[in-house]
């Protein structure tokens, strides 16, 4: 059963999508641009601003469900500039210090809003559906 994920602090949706989507233990994230929940404006210029912007943003969806960062299995991280990749890495890191999720990186011409970044995420919660308890196991035997 699907259901659609919506917090004030996160940016309101700029289109026809939900800021995520959630069936059973897996989230589905919008793809995060670097705006203020509040105002709805790009925070900054600033490729490192944009970056924790987003990050946060995707921070306020988890948190809608009891998740967290560290339950990201997957991000897309869309670039407007590869030359903003170590810029967007080194604040990256700070939000994914251990067992960071797999990731894919493109350039892409533009982002909606003048934005730099756009990161989408999927993230998958611990069995009973929260935050607690650990990693999920190695299962690969």
């Amino acid at each position: 059963m699907k259901k659609i994920v919506s917090t004030a602090e996160a940016p309101a949706a700029v289109g026809p999508y939900s800021q995520a989507v959630r069936v059973g233990a897996m989230l589905f994230t919008a793809g995060q641009i670097p705006l203020d929940p509040k105002s709805g404006q790009i925070v900054s210029d600033d490729i490192s601003k944009q970056t924790r912007r987003v990050l946060d943003n995707l921070g306020a969806i988890l948190k809608a469900e009891n998740l967290t960062h560290d339950h990201i299995v997957k991000t897309t991280i869309f670039l407007t500039d590869m030359a903003d990749f170590q810029a967007v890495n080194e604040v990256y890191s700070g939000y994914f210090k251990q067992q960071p999720p797999a990731r894919s990186t493109v350039q892409v011409s533009a982002l909606p809003k003048g934005a730099r970044v756009e990161i989408e995420a999927i993230a998958v919660a611990n069995e009973g559906g929260g935050s607690s308890g650990g990693a999920v196991g190695d299962t690969s035997g």
